[in-house]
């Protein structure tokens, strides 16, 4: 296995139930059972779902996925209601047996929400999505202190909804110094940064949109001590020329990252990224010839 086989295997959580693809319920689990089977399939992780749809989410997985499919691992959604999301979480474990929820994601504006996702006693991952904001410092140190992972909402679909790449290196930076594991969600479509169309419909707005393959990479340099205006530079990046990919490691430009930088990186610090699509993550990355 390569190195970036290694680095980007399960990255991927399918979430082809939001914005800006938005499938129905039976096409999104069509689609993640059909990818459970493709040669790119090494880089699927879990189906993303709400809670409050997790009836018609089991519904669909009856008529859609024989019987003897291996179980899917799901991430959940919580919704306005946290304590009552994750009863209904665990109540769909005890009943069903084709899939399991291992992962709880929520929206967490205040110490007092993340310390109650700590609290909850869910037997799994917990990220709590926090903004960047003048709290985030306090944020990070509560979910440290809760045990909770948290998220980055690094775009959505409209321009103004984008972070920039300083936030990001400022999340990273927080997460990395409070030892806080973190996922990240919305608009990581392609491997590298550039102007892309925020959604599909032929007239959409475009903005700069970040790419998975050099924030994740930015999220190993944040631990191997990068400067600023390096890892900067790696999230901005945009000549596929610049990555160098072996079965030893992964380089950019005069920075190389070894199979085991990339592995640490991967279990302790950044885990995956939530994506609409799982074809355009795949295909880009093949297209640019860095699949390894």
């Amino acid at each position: 296995m390569t190195a970036v086989r290694a680095f980007l295997a399960g990255i991927v959580d399918y979430a082809g139930l939001f914005p800006p693809a938005g499938l129905d319920m039976p096409t999104a689990v069509r689609n993640y059972y059909q990818y459970r089977s493709d040669d790119a399939a090494w880089m699927l992780g879990r189906f993303v779902a709400p809670v409050a749809r997790l009836d018609e989410f089991a519904s669909a997985l009856r008529a859609e996925v024989p019987p003897d499919e291996p179980v899917w691992r799901v991430s959940a959604l919580l919704g306005a209601d946290p304590a009552g999301d994750v009863a209904r979480a665990a109540a769909f474990n005890a009943r069903h047996s084709g899939a399991c929820i291992d992962s709880l994601e929520a929206r967490a504006t205040t110490v007092e929400a993340i310390d109650f996702l700590g609290a909850a006693g869910f037997e799994g991952d917990v990220f709590a999505e926090v903004p960047v904001s003048e709290q985030l410092d306090a944020l990070v140190a509560a979910c440290a202190r809760a045990k909770v992972a948290a998220k980055l909402r690094t775009g959505g679909v409209t321009p103004d909804a984008f972070v920039s790449s300083a936030e990001i290196l400022r999340f990273m930076r927080a997460c990395t110094g409070a030892g806080v594991r973190f996922k990240a969600t919305a608009g990581l479509h392609h491997p590298l940064a550039g102007e892309y169309p925020v959604t599909y419909a032929a007239d959409a707005p475009r903005a700069t949109m970040h790419g998975y393959l050099s924030l994740f990479l930015a999220a190993a340099l944040v631990r191997l001590g990068g400067s600023d205006e390096e890892i900067l530079n790696l999230l901005d990046e945009r000549e596929p020329a610049a990555f160098r990919m072996s079965s030893a490691g992964i380089e950019w430009r005069e920075r190389s990252f070894s199979a085991a930088d990339l592995r640490v990186s991967r279990d302790v610090s950044a885990a995956s990224f939530g994506s609409c699509s799982f074809r355009e993550p795949v295909d880009e990355l093949r297209a640019l010839s860095l699949a390894g």
